[in-house]
């Protein structure tokens, strides 16, 4: 039997590094521009509101609601073969912004929008890779 390939590890950029090291602690942080309150997500180096790279990294509360999803019954490569069938959502936290995640510790098929998630996460690698589960 041979072992499955390892799956990818997401690589920090100066501008993730801040979101990642919250993640290590089991906090889920997204940005708020300081000038114009804008809240964001993936960080970025300037508002998607008014330009400003006036950001900083804020403590949300990792609570969420499934906007839509997917199912992924064929694994996109042979590190996801095991996970099969797994569900992929976009999430609308509560506090606005969207993330995408898998939904972990639920049945895929009872997967459905307006599911209310909370925050989880995945060792992966050097990071701790933030998903959902039923809340």
């Amino acid at each position: 039997m041979t072992e499955s390939a390892p799956k990818p590890v997401p690589r920090p950029s100066p501008e993730t590094q801040p979101f990642w090291d919250a993640c290590e602690r089991g906090e889920l942080t997204i940005q708020r521009c300081e000038d114009c309150q804008n809240l964001q997500h993936y960080p970025r180096v300037r508002c998607t509101s008014c330009r400003s790279d006036n950001l900083a990294q804020v403590a949300v509360s990792g609570l969420g609601t499934v906007r839509t999803f997917t199912i992924n019954r064929v694994p996109v490569s042979a590190a996801y073969a095991a996970d099969v069938p797994y569900a992929v959502a976009l999430i609308e936290l509560a506090e606005g912004p969207c993330m995408m995640a898998n939904i972990l510790h639920c049945d895929p098929e009872r997967v459905h929008i307006g599911m209310a998630v909370q925050i989880t996460y995945e060792p992966r690698g050097e990071v701790q890779l933030p998903q959902f589960k039923p809340a």
